[in-house]
Protein backbone atom coordinates (compact mmCIF):
# COMPACT_ATOMS: atom_id res chain seq x y z
CA UNK A 1 0.00 0.00 0.00
CA UNK A 2 1.08 3.86 -0.67
CA UNK A 3 0.01 6.86 1.29
CA UNK A 4 0.23 8.93 -1.98
CA UNK A 5 -3.00 9.35 -4.33
CA UNK A 6 -3.31 6.76 -7.22
CA UNK A 7 -4.60 8.09 -10.67
CA UNK A 8 -5.11 5.56 -13.95
CA UNK A 9 -4.92 6.90 -16.95
CA UNK A 10 -6.82 4.71 -20.02
CA UNK A 11 -6.05 6.60 -23.96
CA UNK A 12 -4.14 6.98 -26.60
CA UNK A 13 -0.77 8.17 -26.37
CA UNK A 14 0.66 11.55 -27.99
CA UNK A 15 4.40 11.33 -29.41
CA UNK A 16 4.66 14.96 -29.66
CA UNK A 17 4.36 14.95 -26.09
CA UNK A 18 0.74 17.53 -25.31
CA UNK A 19 -1.81 15.64 -25.06
CA UNK A 20 -3.05 12.17 -24.43
CA UNK A 21 -1.17 9.94 -21.79
CA UNK A 22 1.70 11.81 -21.92
CA UNK A 23 -0.08 15.18 -21.01
CA UNK A 24 -2.34 12.94 -18.50
CA UNK A 25 0.91 11.76 -16.44
CA UNK A 26 2.56 15.47 -16.67
CA UNK A 27 -0.62 16.54 -15.12
CA UNK A 28 -0.66 13.94 -12.29
CA UNK A 29 2.89 14.47 -11.37
CA UNK A 30 2.27 18.45 -11.36
CA UNK A 31 -0.61 17.72 -8.82
CA UNK A 32 1.27 15.28 -6.50
CA UNK A 33 -0.42 12.17 -7.52
CA UNK A 34 1.25 9.24 -8.35
CA UNK A 35 0.19 8.46 -12.32
CA UNK A 36 -0.23 5.29 -13.71
CA UNK A 37 -1.47 4.37 -17.54
CA UNK A 38 -3.15 2.00 -19.77
CA UNK A 39 -1.95 2.55 -23.73
CA UNK A 40 -5.23 2.19 -25.37
CA UNK A 41 -3.38 2.95 -28.77
CA UNK A 42 -1.25 4.52 -30.34
CA UNK A 43 -0.59 7.88 -32.54
CA UNK A 44 1.95 9.05 -34.70
CA UNK A 45 1.57 12.34 -33.77
CA UNK A 46 3.21 16.10 -33.53
CA UNK A 47 2.26 19.85 -33.50
CA UNK A 48 0.95 19.52 -37.36
CA UNK A 49 -1.53 16.41 -37.00
CA UNK A 50 -2.34 12.80 -36.21
CA UNK A 51 -0.34 11.10 -39.18
CA UNK A 52 -1.00 7.37 -37.76
CA UNK A 53 -2.86 5.56 -35.39
CA UNK A 54 -2.54 1.77 -33.79
CA UNK A 55 -5.19 0.77 -31.88
CA UNK A 56 -4.47 -1.98 -29.48
CA UNK A 57 -6.15 -5.27 -28.81
CA UNK A 58 -8.78 -5.18 -25.86
CA UNK A 59 -6.93 -8.19 -24.30
CA UNK A 60 -3.68 -5.55 -23.93
CA UNK A 61 -5.68 -2.92 -22.78
CA UNK A 62 -7.37 -5.51 -19.88
CA UNK A 63 -4.04 -7.05 -19.14
CA UNK A 64 -2.66 -3.88 -18.64
CA UNK A 65 -5.64 -2.53 -16.12
CA UNK A 66 -5.50 -5.81 -14.31
CA UNK A 67 -1.65 -5.50 -13.94
CA UNK A 68 -2.03 -2.24 -12.21
CA UNK A 69 -5.17 -2.23 -9.94
CA UNK A 70 -4.87 -5.61 -8.89
CA UNK A 71 -1.40 -5.03 -7.49
CA UNK A 72 -1.41 -1.32 -7.07
CA UNK A 73 -4.65 -0.29 -7.10
CA UNK A 74 -6.52 2.94 -7.97
CA UNK A 75 -8.23 5.61 -6.18
CA UNK A 76 -9.33 7.54 -9.35
CA UNK A 77 -9.28 6.59 -13.33
CA UNK A 78 -9.62 8.98 -16.39
CA UNK A 79 -10.09 7.85 -19.95
CA UNK A 80 -9.10 9.70 -23.13
CA UNK A 81 -9.06 8.25 -26.95
CA UNK A 82 -10.51 4.72 -26.81
CA UNK A 83 -10.82 4.24 -30.60
CA UNK A 84 -13.59 1.25 -30.82
CA UNK A 85 -16.37 0.12 -29.85
CA UNK A 86 -14.59 -3.30 -28.60
CA UNK A 87 -12.39 -1.09 -26.17
CA UNK A 88 -15.05 1.14 -25.17
CA UNK A 89 -16.99 -2.08 -24.33
CA UNK A 90 -13.85 -3.30 -22.78
CA UNK A 91 -13.50 0.19 -20.77
CA UNK A 92 -16.51 0.34 -19.41
CA UNK A 93 -16.59 -3.74 -17.94
CA UNK A 94 -13.41 -2.49 -16.22
CA UNK A 95 -14.53 0.50 -14.46
CA UNK A 96 -18.02 -0.96 -13.87
CA UNK A 97 -15.51 -3.64 -11.30
CA UNK A 98 -13.60 -0.87 -10.23
CA UNK A 99 -14.25 1.11 -6.96
CA UNK A 100 -13.22 4.66 -7.93
CA UNK A 101 -14.14 7.72 -9.31
CA UNK A 102 -14.15 7.82 -13.40
CA UNK A 103 -13.50 10.76 -15.43
CA UNK A 104 -14.84 10.10 -18.51
CA UNK A 105 -13.42 12.46 -21.61
CA UNK A 106 -14.97 11.26 -24.47
CA UNK A 107 -12.29 11.78 -26.75
CA UNK A 108 -13.67 11.78 -30.64
CA UNK A 109 -11.68 14.56 -32.74
CA UNK A 110 -8.18 15.85 -32.35
CA UNK A 111 -7.10 19.47 -31.94
CA UNK A 112 -6.19 19.30 -35.46
CA UNK A 113 -9.50 17.67 -36.56
CA UNK A 114 -8.57 14.12 -36.96
CA UNK A 115 -11.12 11.45 -36.27
CA UNK A 116 -10.30 9.74 -32.79
CA UNK A 117 -13.47 7.82 -32.18
CA UNK A 118 -14.65 5.15 -34.59
CA UNK A 119 -18.53 6.33 -35.33
CA UNK A 120 -19.26 2.65 -34.68
CA UNK A 121 -18.15 3.15 -30.96
CA UNK A 122 -20.53 5.89 -30.34
CA UNK A 123 -23.34 3.55 -29.11
CA UNK A 124 -21.19 2.07 -26.96
CA UNK A 125 -19.79 5.05 -25.75
CA UNK A 126 -23.54 6.23 -24.50
CA UNK A 127 -24.92 3.29 -23.59
CA UNK A 128 -21.91 1.78 -21.96
CA UNK A 129 -19.41 4.24 -20.88
CA UNK A 130 -21.09 7.54 -19.93
CA UNK A 131 -23.51 5.15 -17.46
CA UNK A 132 -19.84 4.71 -15.53
CA UNK A 133 -18.64 7.96 -15.14
CA UNK A 134 -18.61 9.99 -12.23
CA UNK A 135 -18.05 13.20 -14.34
CA UNK A 136 -18.47 13.17 -17.89
CA UNK A 137 -16.17 16.31 -19.72
CA UNK A 138 -17.42 16.65 -23.14
CA UNK A 139 -16.41 19.83 -25.56
CA UNK A 140 -18.67 21.15 -27.98
CA UNK A 141 -17.85 19.40 -30.71
CA UNK A 142 -18.31 16.33 -28.93
CA UNK A 143 -21.21 17.13 -27.52
CA UNK A 144 -22.60 17.67 -31.58
CA UNK A 145 -21.06 13.80 -31.80
CA UNK A 146 -22.80 12.35 -29.39
CA UNK A 147 -26.40 14.01 -28.91
CA UNK A 148 -26.85 16.04 -32.30
CA UNK A 149 -27.12 19.40 -30.12
CA UNK A 150 -25.16 22.34 -31.75
CA UNK A 151 -24.35 24.59 -29.08
CA UNK A 152 -23.60 28.86 -29.80
CA UNK A 153 -24.67 29.98 -26.73
CA UNK A 154 -24.50 28.87 -22.39
CA UNK A 155 -28.42 28.49 -23.14
CA UNK A 156 -27.23 25.56 -25.49
CA UNK A 157 -24.62 24.55 -22.60
CA UNK A 158 -27.64 23.65 -20.13
CA UNK A 159 -29.62 21.56 -23.08
CA UNK A 160 -26.25 20.05 -23.91
CA UNK A 161 -25.60 19.34 -19.89
CA UNK A 162 -29.44 17.94 -19.95
CA UNK A 163 -28.99 15.42 -22.67
CA UNK A 164 -25.08 14.32 -21.83
CA UNK A 165 -26.59 13.14 -17.95
CA UNK A 166 -29.35 11.48 -19.85
CA UNK A 167 -26.53 8.93 -20.57
CA UNK A 168 -26.10 8.01 -17.10
CA UNK A 169 -23.25 10.12 -16.02
CA UNK A 170 -23.47 11.72 -12.16
CA UNK A 171 -22.18 14.65 -13.36
CA UNK A 172 -21.86 16.71 -16.47
CA UNK A 173 -19.32 19.23 -17.46
CA UNK A 174 -20.10 20.95 -20.64
CA UNK A 175 -16.90 22.83 -21.79
CA UNK A 176 -17.51 25.91 -23.57
CA UNK A 177 -14.12 26.51 -24.97
CA UNK A 178 -15.42 26.60 -28.55
CA UNK A 179 -18.41 29.04 -28.51
CA UNK A 180 -17.38 31.89 -30.73
CA UNK A 181 -14.78 33.71 -28.91
CA UNK A 182 -15.36 36.58 -25.65
CA UNK A 183 -13.47 37.86 -23.21
CA UNK A 184 -14.22 34.44 -21.15
CA UNK A 185 -14.05 30.73 -21.47
CA UNK A 186 -16.82 29.51 -19.81
CA UNK A 187 -17.37 25.80 -18.70
CA UNK A 188 -20.77 24.57 -17.14
CA UNK A 189 -20.66 21.97 -14.31
CA UNK A 190 -24.10 20.30 -12.90
CA UNK A 191 -25.41 17.07 -11.59
CA UNK A 192 -28.68 17.87 -12.74
CA UNK A 193 -29.88 19.95 -9.78
CA UNK A 194 -26.78 21.75 -8.64
CA UNK A 195 -25.00 24.34 -11.49
CA UNK A 196 -21.86 25.65 -11.72
CA UNK A 197 -20.63 27.89 -13.83
CA UNK A 198 -16.56 28.53 -14.28
CA UNK A 199 -15.21 31.64 -16.02
CA UNK A 200 -11.69 32.42 -16.85
CA UNK A 201 -10.21 34.38 -18.91
CA UNK A 202 -10.08 33.80 -22.39
CA UNK A 203 -6.54 33.94 -23.25
CA UNK A 204 -5.05 34.74 -26.96
CA UNK A 205 -3.07 31.57 -27.76
CA UNK A 206 -2.65 29.10 -30.18
CA UNK A 207 -0.78 26.91 -28.37
CA UNK A 208 -3.73 25.03 -26.25
CA UNK A 209 -2.95 21.60 -27.58
CA UNK A 210 -4.14 18.93 -25.32
CA UNK A 211 -6.33 20.91 -22.71
CA UNK A 212 -9.15 18.60 -22.59
CA UNK A 213 -6.94 16.24 -21.52
CA UNK A 214 -5.24 17.98 -18.68
CA UNK A 215 -8.68 19.22 -17.30
CA UNK A 216 -9.55 15.73 -17.06
CA UNK A 217 -6.54 14.45 -15.84
CA UNK A 218 -6.24 17.22 -13.32
CA UNK A 219 -9.94 16.65 -12.19
CA UNK A 220 -9.57 12.85 -11.70
CA UNK A 221 -5.96 14.08 -9.21
CA UNK A 222 -8.72 15.77 -7.44
CA UNK A 223 -11.08 12.98 -6.88
CA UNK A 224 -7.75 10.76 -6.02
CA UNK A 225 -6.95 13.64 -3.12
CA UNK A 226 -10.47 12.75 -1.86
CA UNK A 227 -12.01 16.08 -2.98
CA UNK A 228 -15.41 16.20 -4.37
CA UNK A 229 -16.73 16.92 -7.38
CA UNK A 230 -17.10 20.37 -7.48
CA UNK A 231 -13.77 21.21 -5.92
CA UNK A 232 -12.04 18.92 -7.78
CA UNK A 233 -13.32 20.98 -11.48
CA UNK A 234 -12.63 24.30 -9.70
CA UNK A 235 -9.21 23.43 -8.87
CA UNK A 236 -9.04 21.71 -12.10
CA UNK A 237 -10.32 24.61 -14.12
CA UNK A 238 -8.02 27.00 -12.54
CA UNK A 239 -4.59 24.67 -13.04
CA UNK A 240 -5.54 24.62 -16.87
CA UNK A 241 -6.45 28.18 -16.87
CA UNK A 242 -2.67 28.64 -15.97
CA UNK A 243 -1.60 25.68 -18.03
CA UNK A 244 -3.21 27.77 -21.34
CA UNK A 245 -1.97 30.72 -20.38
CA UNK A 246 1.79 29.46 -20.35
CA UNK A 247 1.68 27.79 -23.32
CA UNK A 248 4.55 27.63 -25.63
CA UNK A 249 5.29 27.33 -29.62
CA UNK A 250 6.71 23.46 -30.51
CA UNK A 251 7.22 22.85 -34.15
CA UNK A 252 5.49 23.98 -36.97
CA UNK A 253 2.03 24.16 -35.45
CA UNK A 254 -0.37 24.08 -32.60
CA UNK A 255 1.99 24.12 -29.28
CA UNK A 256 1.12 22.41 -25.71
CA UNK A 257 -0.46 24.01 -22.92
CA UNK A 258 2.65 24.10 -19.82
CA UNK A 259 1.92 21.50 -17.34
CA UNK A 260 4.84 22.67 -14.97
CA UNK A 261 3.62 26.18 -15.32
CA UNK A 262 2.80 26.36 -11.63
CA UNK A 263 6.31 24.92 -10.42
CA UNK A 264 8.46 27.45 -13.30
CA UNK A 265 6.39 30.13 -11.51
CA UNK A 266 7.88 29.84 -8.30
CA UNK A 267 11.32 30.26 -9.56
Amino acid sequence: MTSRPLCLTVAGSDSGGGAGVQADLKTMQALGVHGMSVLTAVTAQNSLGVHGVWELPAEAVTAQYRAVVDDIGVHAVKTGMLGSAAVVETVAGLLAGTDAPAVVDPVGVSKHGDELLAASALDAVRKLLLPEATVATPNLDEVAQLTGLVVETEDGMRRAAEAILGYGPEWALIKGGHLAAGTEAVDLLTDGVQELWLRAPRHDSRHTHGTGCTLASAIASGLAQGQDVPQAVMEAKEYVTGAIKAGFPLGGGIGPVDHSWQSRRRY
